[in-house]
């Protein structure tokens, strides 16, 4: 498939793609259509890794933009990965130019408890 143009672009977390994927899914089967390799390797993935549901996955997202220290991205990282551990959390912030607080890490760990 050869895309010509971008028209809009969003993030949206792995749980959301999941959802996307499905309904996709749905629609090809009731059509008799065939599923793509790439395709069901993407559903594939998204069934394996993702660690929640769409709305759960995007309301986290909106917690955790709320945080003094959170970038869009970073926000849409945590809620994919969903870490269990200060170590973790701390390994997606190792680019970032600050160090987070023992207090900061706790509400980021709350938040994503919190989500399951």
């Amino acid at each position: 498939m050869i895309v010509k143009k971008v028209i809009s672009e969003e993030m949206i977390t792995l749980a959301e793609a999941k959802g996307i994927l499905l309904e996709i899914k749905e629609k090809r089967v009731e059509e008799d259509m065939e599923l793509g390799y790439e395709l069901r390797r993407a559903i594939n993935h998204a069934e394996l890794f993702s660690k929640t549901d769409g709305p759960k996955s995007r309301e986290l997202v909106e917690k955790l933009l709320e945080l003094e220290k959170m970038k869009l991205e970073i926000a849409y990282r945590l809620a994919d990965i969903m870490p269990s551990t200060f170590d973790e959390v701390r390994s997606i912030y190792a680019k970032e130019r600050f160090t987070l607080s023992e207090e900061e890490l706790t509400n980021i760990l709350d938040l994503i408890t919190d989500a399951y």
